[in-house]
């Protein structure tokens, strides 16, 4: 049985992963939310206005009022800005399993910063929440997201083909997971 603690604030050595504030809205906006490239491969909407970015910041925020919800902002402790966020996107107790999604902006990325927040997640998930088993998914395009992957320790699993249609050509999604097993023995 999962022990629902809802979003608490996690500190890393370059990072404090938080709940989302409206005061982060012009970091959001300008850090990836609006950015193309990012949430194409998030497989998530761009965000043209910071309007529309603020009503996404919004349903992120009510969201908080339930005790499953998993969302943080990554805040990067020099500057005090959103860079991305990470997520326990899906969460199914009653399989005690989860699945991971993230983003960072494309100025912060290949500085370690999505390994260092997954990791924390991944911890997070099994000595707060309880989960047996954590997934990540990547589409096979994405080679930075897949070496976050392969860092933080999981075990591939898997694709599914044809899963993503992206500008009229198909690509698979990659699956990938660790097990409460293999988190304890890495961990001591």
């Amino acid at each position: 049985m999962l022990t629902h603690t809802g979003t608490q604030t996690i500190e890393t050595e370059r990072l404090i992963l938080r709940r989302f504030h409206f005061s982060d809205l012009e970091s959001v906006f300008k850090n990836w939310a609006s950015d193309e490239q990012v949430q194409m491969m998030y497989s998530e909407p761009v965000y043209e206005t910071i309007e529309a970015t603020e009503c996404m910041l919004g349903k992120y925020i009510s969201r908080y009022a339930q005790d499953d919800t998993y969302r943080w902002a990554v805040i990067l402790k020099e500057t005090g800005e959103c860079i991305g966020q990470i997520a326990y996107f899906y969460v199914d107790s009653k399989n005690n399993f989860a699945e991971i999604e993230y983003c960072i902006g494309a100025a912060f990325q290949c500085k370690g910063f999505a390994t260092e927040a997954a990791k924390a997640v991944i911890a997070y998930g099994f000595d707060s929440i309880g989960l047996h088993k954590v997934q990540i998914c990547t589409k096979e395009i994405n080679p930075k997201s897949k070496r976050v992957i392969e860092k933080c320790g999981l075990t591939y699993e898997g694709m599914l083909r044809d899963y993503f249609c992206v500008d009229g050509r198909y690509i698979g999604r990659l699956y990938f997971s660790v097990l409460r097993s293999e988190y304890e023995k890495n961990k001591g």
